[in-house]
């Protein structure tokens, strides 16, 4: 008589208990993993199968392109418009009063704050929930001057930026900068000068010029100015705040950044 082959279940307690017995109980990753399979996949359907069982199904549809319908997407616009502005007050003016820079229009809109040439450009996908006057005025603009305190850099020389001119819950940011929203950013660069330029928030990246790599962290200047600035991307102060492991990356990888300048 022979031992009946183990079950899946039994494999997996097996397995757990062998993880325990190392000491590990615990997985960290930076990115968030598919843990589980798609159900029909599982069961060892294919969508061939699908197709061949169900031509109706929505499975079905979803694969077959529409016909006779272009793509959607937003069209560009020259936001700048034939005058852009030519000074760093000009666009703070230009900022707070042109009509096209949101769907909402001026009324409402948080101001960058900092002068020309400053050592660090701070740029956020978007103004903090509740600024009503002043950029970052909240919780998660007291972290970051709580970081740049430990940086070494002064908030004088420090130039405060949104890539939104108000709070967007959920922005598109790869469809507002393909909108023209880029260029707008590419010129708030040029004239505030920085020496580097430190974002915060992953979904920053088409706003200033990038495309969504693989590994946006690894991302090391700023292109959308001539010549390039240094640049380091971070995940977003709220989740600086929520999540205390991102922020011994971040300082991992500023001490590492700035010892390469």
């Amino acid at each position: 008589m022979t031992n009946a082959d183990p079950t899946l279940a039994q494999e997996i307690s097996a397995a757990m208990e062998w993880w325990k017995a190392a000491g590990v109980d615990h997985d960290f990753a930076d990115d968030a993993t598919a843990w589980l399979a798609d159900a029909s996949i599982l069961d060892g359907e294919r969508p061939a199968d699908e197709a061949a069982r169900n031509p109706n199904s929505s499975a079905v549809q979803q694969s077959v392109p529409s016909q006779g319908r272009e793509p959607t997407g937003s069209s560009r616009a020259d936001l700048l418009g034939d005058s852009p502005p030519e000074s760093l007050e000009q666009f703070k003016e230009f900022w707070l009063s042109a009509p096209g820079l949101d769907g909402i229009g001026p009324r409402g809109r948080i101001p960058p704050r900092g002068k020309a040439g400053a050592t660090v450009m701070v740029f956020v996908v978007e103004p903090e929930e509740g600024d009503t006057q002043t950029l970052l005025a909240g919780s998660q603009g007291r972290l970051l001057a709580r970081m740049l305190n430990a940086m070494g850099v002064s908030e004088d020389e420090t130039y405060f930026a949104s890539a939104l001119p108000r709070q967007t819950p959920m922005a598109d940011t790869a469809a507002i900068a393909a909108g023209g929203m880029d260029a707008v950013t590419a010129c708030h660069i040029k004239l505030a000068a920085p020496e580097r330029v430190l974002a915060f928030g992953g979904n920053i990246l088409p706003l200033i010029g990038h495309e969504l790599p693989k590994d946006p962290l690894s991302l090391r200047e700023i292109n959308l100015v001539n010549p390039p600035k240094p640049l380091l991307v971070s995940e977003g102060l709220d989740s600086l705040m929520a999540m205390p492991r991102l922020k011994a990356r971040f300082w991992r990888r500023w001490i590492e950044w700035s010892a390469g300048r």
